[in-house]
């Protein structure tokens, strides 16, 4: 090939490329010419639709605010089942315990013996004074019946004797005197003779005496000391049957053996608690309220307790004068059924409730209307009208009290004011809305 066909071609290569650039720039262009018209569309239709979103307004729910001066609440108040009674049994004196006649869990009623010391020595005692007031009675007997017959008759009889004695000693002075007087006796033994008889006289006086005495009887006084003698026995006998009695332990009040302390054999001490006994009747409640809660509630009313995790009704029978000082409460004492004496024990920890009413000013809310503040406190979207229609405004708020799903709160909102229920987590501060059907709190 020469130099000349090697040129043509180089010129015909450098002609065709330059067409296809050429023609590469036109398909560019009409490219660019082809498409610059649909991006103008687009962005058009964006600005559109960001104009809309302005004006769209975001559907609420909302509620009107109704003022309220006093709300209602139900409080629980803690406190503990009481026996009616529980006595600490134990003897007024000491002694061996021989006898106990019941253990823990057992019932008693009303004078039931429970147990018993041992009373040989008092019995010994007692045999004692018995035998002594026999005595004392058969001489009171005697005393009462007056001298026997027998003994009249013998005082009589000495009396008898004694006469005759004085009888003889008269003949003998007489024939003394006659001896006197002749000389054949000395004055002295004149005198022996006169005091003889004067003695006999003075004897017979005696006898005579002691005669008339059986015969008129015993003495009112001697009766009466010896009835008092009589008396004095039966007193100690009386007091030594106490004695015995008390050796034996019964049952003040009808019950339930709550402890056994002791075993027999024991020797015991005046005093010493040998079982405890808990009152088997309905039991009690004992509650500390505060004043504000004793104004709700009346005596024989009925109250609901809550007891181990079940119900009862109880009647509130007394409510105590006297404020504790360290909790500032008042108790009050709910009687429960006596069904219940099985059912409940004493100790054990009960509950009531209580609706009180408590006066302040405030509006009910639904809790989806509220919004976690700051520094404790909770917001909520009140709506207002404006120019460009209505939109929600951010007021705070203060929850006085829950109830459910409502709220009582306070705060920069007044009565009448119109407040966004549900939703309020799209919301922000001056947005826009539509108002929906309202809801009442």
């Amino acid at each position: 090939m020469n130099n000349n066909s090697l040129s043509k071609q180089q010129a015909l290569g450098r002609a065709v490329r330059w067409q296809h650039w050429v023609a590469g720039i036109v398909i560019i262009t009409g490219g660019i010419t082809l498409s610059l018209p649909h991006w103008t569309q687009a962005e058009a239709q964006s600005e559109t639709t960001a104009a809309k979103s302005k004006t769209r307004r975001l559907p609420v729910q909302t509620t009107k605010l109704i003022s309220v001066d006093q709300y209602s609440v139900q409080r629980t108040y803690t406190g503990e089942v009481k026996a009616n009674r529980a006595s600490e049994l134990g003897f007024e004196q000491g002694g061996k315990l021989v006898w106990l006649g019941v253990k823990a869990g057992d019932r008693v009623s009303t004078g039931s013996p429970i147990a018993r010391l041992d009373t040989q020595n008092l019995q010994a005692q007692k045999t004692l004074l018995l035998a002594q007031k026999q005595q004392a009675q058969a001489v009171l007997q005697e005393l009462q019946n007056g001298p026997r017959r027998e003994t009249i008759a013998n005082a009589k009889s000495q009396v008898a004797d004694l006469q005759d004695r004085l009888a003889l000693e008269q003949i003998k002075r007489s024939r003394r005197e006659y001896l006197y007087q002749q000389g054949a006796i000395s004055k002295e033994q004149l005198d022996e003779i006169s005091f003889g008889q004067n003695a006999l006289q003075d004897r017979i006086a005696g006898a005579q005496s002691q005669v008339t005495e059986l015969e008129t009887g015993t003495r009112p006084e001697k009766i009466a000391a010896q009835t008092a003698v009589i008396q004095q026995i039966n007193a100690q006998i009386a007091d030594l049957n106490i004695t015995i009695n008390k050796s034996t332990l019964t049952a003040p009040f009808s019950g339930i053996i709550s402890q056994r302390q002791l075993d027999e054999g024991t020797v015991v001490n005046r005093g010493q608690s040998i079982v405890r006994l808990v009152e088997g009747a309905s039991p009690e409640v004992e509650i500390g309220l505060p004043n504000s809660a004793i104004k709700n509630i009346q005596l024989g009313g009925q109250y609901p307790l809550k007891i181990a995790n079940a119900s009862y009704a109880a009647r509130l029978t007394a409510i105590k004068p006297e404020i504790n000082t360290a909790t500032r409460t008042q108790t009050v004492v709910l009687k429960l059924a006596p069904t219940t004496r099985t059912q409940v024990a004493p100790k054990q920890i009960a509950q009531l409730s209580i609706k009180q009413t408590v006066p302040t000013q405030g509006f009910w809310l639904p809790t989806a209307a509220l919004i976690k503040g700051s520094r404790g406190l909770w917001a909520c979207y009140a709506v207002i009208e404006t120019d460009n229609g209505p939109k929600v405004e951010r007021r705070d708020i203060e929850v006085l009290y829950t109830a459910g799903d409502r709220a009582l709160i306070r705060g920069m909102v007044q009565a009448d004011d119109t407040i966004v229920t549900r939703g309020v987590q799209r919301l922000v501060n001056g947005q826009p809305v539509q108002l929906a059907a309202n809801i009442q709190p």
